[in-house]
C-alpha cells in the first residue's frame, strides 16, 4: 500500500463495525442523540501516518451518517479517533474524502 488518495469502497467487515462501535459514542456525543441502528455498510481506507477509514453508516430507517475515522500506526499504541463525520446522507451518497 501506498501512501495518497483513498482506494476503492468496499463492502463493510467485522473490524468495520468493531470501527464504527468504539467510535459511536462519539459521534452520539456530537449529535446529541442515541442511535439505535449503527451499522457499518461500506467502507474505504486511505493510507496516512496511519490509516484514515471512510465508513457509510446505516442509523435507521433512510439515514446514513459517514464517518472519517483515524487509526494510528500500531507502535504510538493511542485509541481510535472520530476525525470527522457528515450527517444526512442517504444510501446512494458516495463516500468520498472529507
Amino acid at each position: 500500500m501506498k501512501c495518497g488518495g483513498p482506494r476503492g469502497t468496499q463492502a463493510a467487515t467485522p473490524e468495520t463495525q468493531q470501527i464504527v462501535d468504539e467510535v459511536k459514542l462519539q459521534v452520539e456525543e456530537k449529535e446529541g442523540k442515541k442511535f439505535e441502528v449503527f451499522n457499518a455498510v461500506e467502507f474505504k481506507t486511505q493510507l496516512v501516518a496511519g490509516i484514515n477509514y471512510f465508513i457509510k453508516v446505516h442509523v435507521g430507517n433512510e439515514e446514513f451518517l459517514h464517518l472519517r475515522v483515524f487509526k494510528s500506526l500500531p507502535h504510538e499504541n493511542k485509541p481510535l479517533s472520530l476525525a470527522s463525520y457528515q450527517s444526512s446522507k442517504t444510501t446512494h451518497d458516495e463516500l468520498a474524502y472529507f
